[in-house]
């Protein structure tokens, strides 16, 4: 499909550039079987969910991915800022480097001062390979001591359409993290994750509602945008994720009674998607999945979908046209546009129901 068909103009005062407080008190835009629209909070979720229904949350947690450093090459140095999007081993990371011109293979990068933890003043890093923008960096320090030097030194990776609008505050460091963040290893948030509150969860598992955890580690990939004129063309980056046999069973269980299996976040709907390819079937899961998703994907696993505001020609806002259909998300797109709702990472949500459903 060409990439000018998931087009439309976005004003740019409508990405925000904070969360709602509190969490559940953004917006929420429904989107009915039936196409039809209705405004809602994300605090009244509790009232469009039923008993026996399945929340399926993603748990990753984001480090904070984004160092800064200083490279050394003979007698000369210069400043370069990374963010790492994917672990390779014990050691060795994938990062976006900016500006990577001033980056090749050989060069050896200082992280600041780790003497605290590790003993040393600098976290080293050498650069063993540079490809469009993207550097592996093979650090001095490997497994848990390269976790908690990168956890001293490292800034959250807020998305650059808010990062190049304002500095990075201190609020993001919990803002930028779900309530139910578990394991370690994204660098971009599970965004529709981030409007729920302990009370909000809470208040579902009175009802009925069960709420089940996955674990997708978000890339930086997430943000970069589409370059292909036909969707044909696209590659997603790779990420890595798991769905334990525990949660398929209580998941197929579930969804065999009746109940309604809602994925919170288009990486929860990639995840079990993903897990449900070969056979039709949702099967346990646990490794890396490019899947993109696109108008006439055959959905087997997920009947709706809680999500935030997607940008323009976006892989995302592919996911939402295949899931409710081209024209109805172009219409629920121009409702929010024109009634103030607030797009991507900090902004409102959206909750989708399959029209066959």
């Amino acid at each position: 499909m060409k990439v000018d068909l998931f087009d439309f103009e976005l004003p740019e005062d409508r990405i925000a550039l904070h969360p709602a407080s509190p969490r559940d008190s953004a917006k929420l835009l429904v989107v009915d079987e039936k196409g039809m629209l209705s405004d809602r909070t994300v605090s009244n979720l509790d009232g469009l969910l039923r008993p026996g229904d399945v929340l399926v949350v993603n748990d990753t947690r984001v480090i904070p991915a984004e160092l800064k450093g200083i490279r050394h090459r003979e007698a000369f140095s210069a400043s370069v800022s990374v963010n790492l999007h994917k672990r390779v081993d014990g050691n060795t990371w994938l990062a976006f480097a900016r500006p990577a011109k001033r980056l090749k293979a050989g060069d050896r990068i200082a992280f600041g001062a780790t003497s605290e933890i590790d003993g040393l003043d600098e976290m080293m890093a050498t650069v063993t390979a540079i490809e469009e923008g993207q550097v592996t960096l093979a650090f001095d320090l490997s497994d848990a001591r390269l976790d908690e030097a990168i956890k001293a030194r490292g800034a959250m990776p807020l998305p650059p359409y808010i990062g190049a609008k304002r500095a990075l505050e201190d609020r993001d460091k919990t803002d930028y993290q779900t309530v139910y963040a578990e394991h370690d290893g994204a660098v971009a948030a599970p965004t529709a994750g981030l409007h729920f509150t302990p009370e909000l969860l809470k208040r579902l598992e009175e009802i009925g509602v069960s709420i089940e955890y996955i674990t997708l580690h978000v890339g930086a990939g997430t943000f970069l945008p589409m370059k292909a004129d036909d969707t044909e063309d696209h590659r997603m980056h790779a990420e890595w994720g798991v769905v334990s046999a525990e949660v398929v069973a209580r998941v197929t269980a579930a969804k065999q009674r009746g109940g309604r299996i809602v994925a919170v976040g288009t990486t929860s709907l990639r995840l079990l998607e993903s897990a449900a390819q070969k056979t039709g079937t949702l099967e346990p899961f646990a490794g890396e999945t490019d899947i993109f998703i696109t108008p006439g994907f055959p959905f087997r696993v997920v009947d709706v979908l809680m999500t935030n505001f997607h940008l323009p020609r976006s892989t995302l806002f592919m996911l939402v046209s295949a899931f409710c259909g081209l024209e109805t998300m172009h219409k629920a797109y121009r409702h929010a546009i024109d009634t103030q709702y607030r797009f991507y990472s900090y902004g409102d949500s959206s909750l989708l129901f399959r029209p066959d459903q």
